[in-house]
């Protein structure tokens, strides 16, 4: 496929140095990085930060990479998804202290805050972590599925595994996150 060439050789001139070949590659990716975020935002119902807010600070946090060997596109959106996923967390942990803190907050000055989007969120970043100790590849998988919205296919290239392997994983692993979530 020419445009998943163009942007494997631009991620290898920006991982190499070349600043000009990241200026390129954002107007091929922005959209599929404005769809993964969105994508996101709305399993979690979160009204905290809006998808344009989300992707730009992911973009930061993916121009200060240093010494980044990108490999392909599967690559640099895997690295994306973990970006967007300490972003919303962070987000989510900042909120609930406040909310711990009792600090007051008044509603004309700032978005609703939706509390069980971010328990939710902060009880599966919890969970992926536990999943990580004892086996990391299940944990991987999950992250890049859905916090990176990968196929199989994609996450089977980034993990260099066979697919049969991911979808294995990734059911057994989404059944002991739903167990550990919901206590069951």
């Amino acid at each position: 496929m020419k445009g998943e060439t163009e942007v494997t050789l631009l991620l290898r001139e920006w991982g190499e140095g070349d600043r000009a070949a990241f200026d390129r590659l954002l107007p091929i990716i922005y959209n599929e990085l404005r769809r993964l975020a969105h994508n996101f935002l709305n399993k979690e119902r979160s009204d905290s930060l809006q998808t344009t807010e989300l992707v730009h600070e992911a973009y930061l946090k993916l121009t200060n990479q240093r010494s980044v060997n990108w490999q392909n596109r599967s690559h640099f959106f895997a690295i994306a998804s973990q970006s967007m996923r300490r972003i919303l967390i962070d987000a989510a942990r900042e909120r609930h202290a406040i909310k711990r803190a009792g600090i007051k907050v008044s509603l004309d000055e700032t978005p609703s805050i939706p509390v069980m989007a971010d328990e939710n969120l902060l009880a599966l970043d919890l969970a992926l972590n536990e999943l990580a100790t004892f086996d990391e590849q299940q944990s991987k998988i999950i992250e890049l599925r859905y916090f990176g919205g990968l196929t199989i296919e994609e996450t089977a290239e980034v993990l260099q595994i066979s697919p049969a392997t991911v979808k294995r994983d990734w059911a057994i692993g989404r059944t002991w996150l739903y167990q550990k979530i919901n206590g069951s």
